[in-house]
Protein backbone atom coordinates (compact mmCIF):
# COMPACT_ATOMS: atom_id res chain seq x y z
CA UNK A 1 0.00 0.00 0.00
CA UNK A 2 1.30 3.45 -0.93
CA UNK A 3 1.42 5.87 2.01
CA UNK A 4 2.99 9.26 2.72
CA UNK A 5 5.75 9.88 5.25
CA UNK A 6 4.84 12.04 8.22
CA UNK A 7 8.48 12.90 9.04
CA UNK A 8 10.46 14.65 6.28
CA UNK A 9 13.42 15.61 8.47
CA UNK A 10 15.52 12.87 6.82
CA UNK A 11 15.48 14.95 3.61
CA UNK A 12 16.62 18.19 5.23
CA UNK A 13 19.85 18.38 3.22
CA UNK A 14 17.90 18.99 0.01
CA UNK A 15 17.68 22.52 -1.35
CA UNK A 16 13.93 22.15 -1.41
CA UNK A 17 12.35 19.33 0.55
CA UNK A 18 9.40 17.85 -1.40
CA UNK A 19 5.99 18.59 0.06
CA UNK A 20 5.22 14.88 0.13
CA UNK A 21 7.25 11.68 0.07
CA UNK A 22 5.40 8.50 -0.82
CA UNK A 23 6.55 5.10 0.36
CA UNK A 24 5.93 1.38 0.34
CA UNK A 25 7.60 -0.83 2.93
CA UNK A 26 9.49 -0.42 6.17
CA UNK A 27 9.90 3.29 6.94
CA UNK A 28 11.87 2.39 10.09
CA UNK A 29 14.90 1.93 7.80
CA UNK A 30 15.11 5.72 7.58
CA UNK A 31 16.18 5.82 11.24
CA UNK A 32 19.27 3.68 10.66
CA UNK A 33 22.72 4.84 9.44
CA UNK A 34 22.65 5.13 5.65
CA UNK A 35 25.14 5.17 2.78
CA UNK A 36 24.23 6.23 -0.77
CA UNK A 37 25.68 4.34 -3.74
CA UNK A 38 25.41 5.49 -7.37
CA UNK A 39 27.13 4.67 -10.64
CA UNK A 40 26.96 3.59 -14.25
CA UNK A 41 24.08 1.55 -15.62
CA UNK A 42 26.62 -0.24 -17.85
CA UNK A 43 29.19 -0.86 -15.17
CA UNK A 44 32.25 -3.07 -15.49
CA UNK A 45 32.10 -6.52 -13.91
CA UNK A 46 34.82 -5.40 -11.47
CA UNK A 47 32.63 -2.46 -10.43
CA UNK A 48 29.51 -4.56 -9.96
CA UNK A 49 31.33 -7.19 -7.90
CA UNK A 50 32.93 -4.49 -5.74
CA UNK A 51 29.62 -2.71 -5.17
CA UNK A 52 27.96 -5.95 -4.08
CA UNK A 53 30.75 -6.59 -1.61
CA UNK A 54 30.67 -3.03 -0.24
CA UNK A 55 26.89 -3.13 0.19
CA UNK A 56 27.08 -6.52 1.88
CA UNK A 57 29.75 -5.40 4.33
CA UNK A 58 27.77 -2.26 5.18
CA UNK A 59 24.61 -4.28 5.79
CA UNK A 60 26.51 -6.57 8.17
CA UNK A 61 27.16 -3.48 10.27
CA UNK A 62 23.54 -2.37 10.36
CA UNK A 63 23.95 0.25 7.64
CA UNK A 64 21.15 0.76 5.12
CA UNK A 65 22.19 1.17 1.47
CA UNK A 66 20.36 3.82 -0.55
CA UNK A 67 20.28 3.75 -4.35
CA UNK A 68 18.04 4.43 -7.33
CA UNK A 69 16.86 0.96 -8.48
CA UNK A 70 18.39 1.42 -11.94
CA UNK A 71 20.37 -1.21 -13.82
CA UNK A 72 24.07 -1.71 -13.19
CA UNK A 73 25.52 -0.22 -10.00
CA UNK A 74 22.14 0.56 -8.38
CA UNK A 75 20.91 -3.00 -8.77
CA UNK A 76 24.12 -4.47 -7.36
CA UNK A 77 23.90 -2.11 -4.38
CA UNK A 78 20.38 -3.27 -3.54
CA UNK A 79 21.17 -6.95 -4.06
CA UNK A 80 24.45 -6.79 -2.15
CA UNK A 81 22.84 -5.20 0.90
CA UNK A 82 19.88 -7.55 0.82
CA UNK A 83 16.42 -6.17 0.10
CA UNK A 84 15.66 -5.90 3.82
CA UNK A 85 18.60 -3.49 4.28
CA UNK A 86 18.01 -1.17 1.36
CA UNK A 87 16.07 1.93 0.34
CA UNK A 88 15.19 2.33 -3.34
CA UNK A 89 14.43 5.88 -4.46
CA UNK A 90 12.28 6.04 -7.57
CA UNK A 91 11.97 8.69 -10.27
CA UNK A 92 8.31 7.92 -10.88
CA UNK A 93 5.05 7.17 -9.09
CA UNK A 94 5.14 4.05 -6.91
CA UNK A 95 2.41 2.35 -8.91
CA UNK A 96 5.09 1.95 -11.62
CA UNK A 97 8.07 -0.38 -11.22
CA UNK A 98 10.79 1.06 -13.42
CA UNK A 99 12.91 -0.16 -15.06
CA UNK A 100 10.76 -3.19 -15.86
CA UNK A 101 13.84 -5.43 -15.99
CA UNK A 102 14.30 -4.80 -12.24
CA UNK A 103 10.62 -5.32 -11.38
CA UNK A 104 11.20 -8.42 -9.23
CA UNK A 105 13.89 -6.75 -7.16
CA UNK A 106 11.80 -3.60 -6.70
CA UNK A 107 8.84 -5.73 -5.59
CA UNK A 108 11.07 -7.56 -3.11
CA UNK A 109 12.27 -4.24 -1.68
CA UNK A 110 8.64 -3.13 -1.34
CA UNK A 111 7.94 -6.28 0.69
CA UNK A 112 11.06 -6.31 2.90
CA UNK A 113 12.86 -2.97 2.51
CA UNK A 114 11.68 0.51 1.63
CA UNK A 115 10.76 2.15 -1.69
CA UNK A 116 10.18 5.91 -1.75
CA UNK A 117 9.34 8.62 -4.28
CA UNK A 118 8.50 12.30 -4.31
CA UNK A 119 6.17 11.71 -7.27
CA UNK A 120 2.46 10.90 -7.09
CA UNK A 121 0.73 7.89 -8.58
CA UNK A 122 0.85 7.65 -12.39
CA UNK A 123 3.87 9.98 -12.74
CA UNK A 124 6.03 8.39 -15.42
CA UNK A 125 9.85 8.55 -15.29
CA UNK A 126 11.44 11.45 -17.17
CA UNK A 127 14.89 13.01 -17.38
CA UNK A 128 13.96 15.73 -14.88
CA UNK A 129 12.34 13.27 -12.46
CA UNK A 130 15.61 11.32 -12.31
CA UNK A 131 17.40 14.52 -11.35
CA UNK A 132 15.06 14.87 -8.35
CA UNK A 133 15.50 11.18 -7.58
CA UNK A 134 19.29 11.60 -7.55
CA UNK A 135 19.13 14.50 -5.10
CA UNK A 136 17.04 12.42 -2.69
CA UNK A 137 19.47 9.49 -2.94
CA UNK A 138 22.37 11.76 -1.99
CA UNK A 139 20.45 13.54 0.78
CA UNK A 140 19.62 10.33 2.62
CA UNK A 141 23.16 8.98 2.89
CA UNK A 142 25.78 10.01 5.42
CA UNK A 143 28.32 9.68 2.59
CA UNK A 144 28.15 9.12 -1.17
CA UNK A 145 29.91 6.31 -3.03
CA UNK A 146 30.30 6.84 -6.80
CA UNK A 147 31.33 3.40 -8.01
CA UNK A 148 31.88 4.20 -11.69
CA UNK A 149 30.98 7.22 -13.82
CA UNK A 150 31.91 9.00 -17.02
CA UNK A 151 32.51 12.74 -16.79
CA UNK A 152 29.17 13.54 -18.46
CA UNK A 153 26.80 11.33 -16.50
CA UNK A 154 23.96 11.49 -14.02
CA UNK A 155 26.24 10.15 -11.32
CA UNK A 156 28.44 13.22 -11.66
CA UNK A 157 25.36 15.38 -11.11
CA UNK A 158 24.92 13.45 -7.85
CA UNK A 159 28.47 14.49 -6.96
CA UNK A 160 27.45 18.14 -7.27
CA UNK A 161 24.61 17.54 -4.83
CA UNK A 162 27.01 15.85 -2.41
CA UNK A 163 29.37 18.84 -2.56
CA UNK A 164 26.57 21.28 -1.82
CA UNK A 165 25.43 19.11 1.07
CA UNK A 166 29.03 18.86 2.32
CA UNK A 167 28.99 15.05 2.23
CA UNK A 168 32.15 12.99 1.87
CA UNK A 169 32.54 11.31 -1.53
CA UNK A 170 34.19 7.93 -2.08
CA UNK A 171 35.02 6.15 -5.33
CA UNK A 172 36.44 2.84 -6.49
CA UNK A 173 39.97 2.88 -7.95
CA UNK A 174 39.92 2.18 -11.69
CA UNK A 175 42.48 1.55 -14.43
CA UNK A 176 43.59 4.35 -16.71
CA UNK A 177 40.98 4.99 -19.37
CA UNK A 178 38.13 3.71 -17.20
CA UNK A 179 35.53 5.69 -15.23
CA UNK A 180 36.78 9.12 -16.31
CA UNK A 181 34.45 10.91 -13.91
CA UNK A 182 35.70 9.25 -10.74
CA UNK A 183 39.30 9.49 -11.97
CA UNK A 184 38.83 13.24 -12.24
CA UNK A 185 37.40 13.41 -8.72
CA UNK A 186 40.48 11.65 -7.38
CA UNK A 187 42.86 13.85 -9.38
CA UNK A 188 41.15 16.97 -8.00
CA UNK A 189 41.15 15.53 -4.47
CA UNK A 190 37.37 15.81 -4.35
CA UNK A 191 36.94 12.16 -3.41
CA UNK A 192 38.72 9.39 -1.54
CA UNK A 193 39.35 5.95 -3.03
CA UNK A 194 38.15 2.77 -1.36
CA UNK A 195 41.23 0.56 -1.47
CA UNK A 196 40.12 -1.81 1.28
CA UNK A 197 36.39 -2.60 1.49
CA UNK A 198 36.45 -4.00 5.01
CA UNK A 199 38.44 -1.03 6.27
CA UNK A 200 35.93 1.35 4.69
CA UNK A 201 32.96 -0.51 6.16
CA UNK A 202 34.56 -0.49 9.61
CA UNK A 203 34.04 3.27 9.69
CA UNK A 204 30.45 2.37 10.55
CA UNK A 205 31.27 -0.22 13.21
CA UNK A 206 32.18 -3.87 13.32
CA UNK A 207 30.10 -6.68 11.78
CA UNK A 208 27.18 -7.55 14.01
CA UNK A 209 27.23 -11.18 15.23
CA UNK A 210 24.89 -13.50 13.35
CA UNK A 211 23.89 -14.99 16.70
CA UNK A 212 21.95 -11.85 17.69
CA UNK A 213 18.85 -10.45 16.06
CA UNK A 214 19.49 -7.09 14.41
CA UNK A 215 17.64 -4.31 16.19
CA UNK A 216 18.00 -0.62 16.93
CA UNK A 217 19.93 -1.20 20.17
CA UNK A 218 22.86 -2.88 18.44
CA UNK A 219 22.88 -0.35 15.63
CA UNK A 220 22.96 2.39 18.27
CA UNK A 221 25.95 0.74 19.94
CA UNK A 222 27.85 0.79 16.63
CA UNK A 223 28.14 4.56 17.12
CA UNK A 224 30.04 4.00 20.39
CA UNK A 225 27.80 6.12 22.60
CA UNK A 226 28.71 7.03 26.17
CA UNK A 227 27.29 4.85 28.93
CA UNK A 228 25.10 7.73 30.08
CA UNK A 229 23.67 8.19 26.58
CA UNK A 230 22.93 4.48 26.25
CA UNK A 231 21.30 4.17 29.67
CA UNK A 232 19.20 7.28 29.06
CA UNK A 233 17.63 5.60 26.02
CA UNK A 234 17.71 1.87 26.80
CA UNK A 235 17.93 1.74 30.59
CA UNK A 236 18.72 -1.62 32.21
CA UNK A 237 19.04 -3.34 28.86
CA UNK A 238 22.54 -1.90 28.56
CA UNK A 239 23.72 -3.86 31.60
CA UNK A 240 21.81 -6.99 30.57
CA UNK A 241 23.50 -6.99 27.17
CA UNK A 242 26.87 -6.51 28.86
CA UNK A 243 26.25 -9.54 31.08
CA UNK A 244 25.30 -11.60 28.02
CA UNK A 245 28.56 -10.59 26.34
CA UNK A 246 26.98 -8.78 23.39
CA UNK A 247 28.47 -5.40 24.29
CA UNK A 248 31.38 -4.12 26.35
CA UNK A 249 31.70 -0.92 28.37
CA UNK A 250 35.20 0.54 28.42
CA UNK A 251 36.15 3.94 29.89
CA UNK A 252 32.53 5.02 29.84
CA UNK A 253 32.02 4.06 26.16
CA UNK A 254 29.58 1.36 24.96
CA UNK A 255 30.59 -0.73 21.96
CA UNK A 256 29.85 -4.10 20.39
CA UNK A 257 31.80 -7.02 21.85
Amino acid sequence: MISTLDDLSYFGDMKRVPKEIYYIGNKELLKRPKVSIVGSRKALLYTKDSVKEIANELAKRGVVVVSGAAMGVDLMAHIGAGVENTIAVMGNGLDIRYPAVNERVIEAIENEGLVISSFPISQKPTNWSFVVRNEIVVALGEVLIVAEADIKSGSMHSVEYAKKMKKSIYVLPHRLGQSSGTQKLLANKEAKAIYNIEEFANRFGKPLPKSIELDEFYIFCQKRPTLNEAVAIYGERVYEEELEGNIVIENGIVKMA
